[in-house]
């Protein structure tokens, strides 16, 4: 689906910094987030009487002409959720437990780029694939682990190994875009519509500091796209229409309140 062409790039010789990854602390997410969910229920409520004067959202977005994108994207998991046995479903919900949800001001922080490749870079990449893996989600930022660094990853065929981007860069985007319904680790039951272009190039590096560049269209381009938005404090919420965002906070926090489970089945990055 992707062409990667890999060349020698910059490599190890940086200015010394922590071993330890920046983070956002636990405690920052803990006072923020009832506030968060009002802040914005507040925001779209107030609002909501533009709508009906506003330009209608499908005029400005181009006509989609390949066939529906819904139809080619696979379940982010191979099997039921009802199937799953009890060791399996223990392991999804523990790895769900360490991705940041809605509220957390790490998800709306932009990552920071990466400067050093060492092996607690690698540690991190192989880290995240894992609980990516175990959470059966598509793809998974870095800033959804509470650390803001300019890492991605992601996986889109069952069969193909974990990718990792280091410093993402969208360097070209096709004229065709397509809408699609997306899901997300930090926001566990919401899918909302967001219209993204169906082609893309990126231009990164890997774990060892080496450049990439990466052509991707599909569901791939759909997953990159989604976590660098996650790595410039981007969320599908910001890409849906004023309605859909309204109904998905409101989920959000009607679930919260009832102490839902996070365990949902779908596409999710």
């Amino acid at each position: 689906m992707a062409q990667q062409n890999s060349g020698r790039g910059r490599n190890g010789h940086v200015r010394a910094e922590s071993q330890h990854p920046a983070r956002v602390p636990d405690e920052a997410f803990a006072s923020d987030e009832a506030l968060a969910f009002d802040e914005a229920l507040a925001f779209d409520e107030a609002f909501a009487s533009d709508e009906a004067a506003s330009e209608p959202e499908a005029a400005s977005e181009p006509e989609a002409t390949s066939q529906p994108e819904a139809a080619s994207e696979p379940e982010a998991t191979s099997e039921p959720e009802a199937a799953l046995d009890p060791e399996r479903l223990a392991l999804r919900e523990a790895a769900l437990a360490m991705v940041r949800r809605y509220g957390d001001p790490a998800l709306k922080t932009r990552a920071l780029a990466i400067e050093r490749f060492d092996d607690a870079l690698r540690a991190e990449i192989e880290r995240m694939g894992r609980i990516m893996d175990d959470a059966m989600g598509i793809g998974l930022a870095a800033t959804q682990l509470g650390t803001v660094h300019r890492v991605l990853v992601y996986r889109v065929e069952p069969q193909a190994g974990v990718a990792a981007l280091v410093n993402p860069v969208v360097e070209w985007t096709g004229e065709e875009t397509l809408p699609a319904d997306e899901g997300c680790l930090s926001l566990p039951g919401v899918l909302v519509e967001v219209q993204r272009p169906l082609h893309v190039r990126v231009r990164a590096q890997d774990g060892d500091g080496e450049e990439l560049t990466v052509e991707a269209t599909g569901l791939e381009a759909r997953v990159i796209q989604h976590e660098i938005d996650h790595l410039d404090g981007v969320l599908i919420l910001d890409r849906t229409s004023r309605q859909q965002r309204k109904e998905a906070i409101r989920a959000l926090r009607e679930r919260d309140g009832e102490g839902g489970d996070r365990v949902t089945a779908g596409v999710a990055a």
